[in-house]
């Protein structure tokens, strides 16, 4: 079979799959609580590129190849946590990911690798005051900074990728200009500090390599991308994965990076859509309120939730499966038990590879462009 027709076979599939003219209606009132649609970039810019595989790791990893005619891409699962420093959590996920050869990414959130001591370290752009982040912590002392190197480490050499989540965290409703409004000077401002943060911990032993940090997730999904990502493409990074789309979409090249965005699905014991993120599906099954007594019931609506849009896309467009989440335990740890169990149940399933972004890149970059741009123009995979 060709690649044609094999594509061809899958735009009638998912055709098929697509929603119903009432959900589409409820899809077009917006994820909430956070993240709007909004248009892409005007710009495409130049496509970015990551370091090709090496030969180690192409025996390795024996999907990362030209796909010959006719053959379907890997079902790729994209798992990705927002903040990425609690040990607590990487101790779970790190077993977990090596029994089912998975990668994962982390995505920094610069101020939790300055101890408190040293919080004035860290100017936020846009006015902000010295020594402010929304999150209302920093990296605790010396020594449990010295300890969370030690750890992320680890991460590193298992082959999980660290990305950025900036620092501040500065979201609308909390402390103003949230990073909505932030012009490119403030992105880059910001991202600065990023580097700054980091280099000074890599002196302290930090294996993280000066040109490792390729993408990241904005703060609450938040920015106008047309300045944001100018200043990203101007530091360095190749891909972001913040904003959002209705289903799951292949990434596409915008003002320069790769967007990877964050699906909008239909939670199916809910019967609506929502971006498939843990704290927007607990925004939606309960306004995020505390209740760890409905822990075993929110988690068994997450799980589901992933595996049916995780089967619409396999049977479907084949696009990345981007997973949003935190290190928490918010309702008794219901999203972060439902996302281990979903790493647990789809990460070793035939034709499926739970990939860091940098893989995927580098796996698009073995493609034809062509059969990209086709993947590109299937319609977004529905549940």
């Amino acid at each position: 079979m060709t690649t044609g027709v094999a594509l061809a076979l899958a735009l009638v599939l998912v055709m098929t799959l697509g929603p119903n003219k009432d959900e589409q209606n409820q899809a077009e009132s917006g994820p909430l609580p956070m993240a709007p649609r909004l248009p892409a970039p005007k710009d495409v810019g130049p496509t970015p590129t990551v370091p090709a595989p090496t030969p180690a790791q192409l025996q390795k990893q024996p999907w990362m190849h030209k796909l010959a005619p006719g053959e379907k891409p890997p079902q790729f699962v994209l798992f990705s946590f927002d903040g990425g420093v609690s040990k607590k959590h990487w101790d779970k996920v790190l077993p977990i990911a090596k029994r089912k050869g998975a990668h994962v990414t982390g995505l920094l959130s610069g101020v939790y690798m300055l101890a408190d001591q040293d919080k004035m370290q860290y100017q936020p752009p846009a006015g902000l005051k010295r020594g402010a982040n929304d999150l209302d912590e920093w990296g605790g002392s010396k020594k449990d900074v010295a300890d969370r190197i030690t750890y992320l480490n680890q991460v590193i050499d298992e082959g999980h990728e660290i990305g950025t989540h900036y620092n501040g965290h500065f979201c609308a409703g909390g402390t103003q200009p949230s990073v909505g409004l932030w012009d490119t000077k403030a992105w880059g401002d910001e991202l600065d500090q990023f580097k700054q943060i980091v280099d000074k911990a890599r002196a302290a032993g930090f294996k993280l390599a000066d040109n490792a940090v390729r993408g990241g997730r904005t703060p609450c999904l938040e920015g106008n991308w047309d300045q944001a990502f100018p200043a990203m493409a101007a530091h360095g990074l190749v891909y972001d994965t913040s904003k959002v789309a209705l289903g799951v979409q292949w990434p596409s090249v915008q003002n320069g990076l790769y967007e990877f965005p964050m699906p909008e699905v239909r939670v199916p014991a809910l019967g609506k859509n929502v971006v498939m993120m843990d704290f927007n599906l607990w925004y939606s099954l309960n306004g995020a309120q505390e209740q760890p007594e409905r822990a075993p019931e929110f988690a068994r609506i997450v799980f589901d939730t992933y595996k049916s849009v995780y089967q619409t896309v396999l049977n479907g467009n084949r696009a990345p499966l981007v997973v949003g989440n935190h290190f928490n335990d918010w309702s008794g740890s219901a999203f972060y038990n439902a996302m281990e169990q979903f790493l647990d149940y789809a990460c070793d399933k035939p034709e499926t590879v739970c990939a860091t972004y940098t893989e995927v890149i580098q796996w698009m970059q073995l493609q034809d462009p062509a059969v990209l741009d086709q993947f590109r123009r299937l319609p977004a995979a529905r549940n």
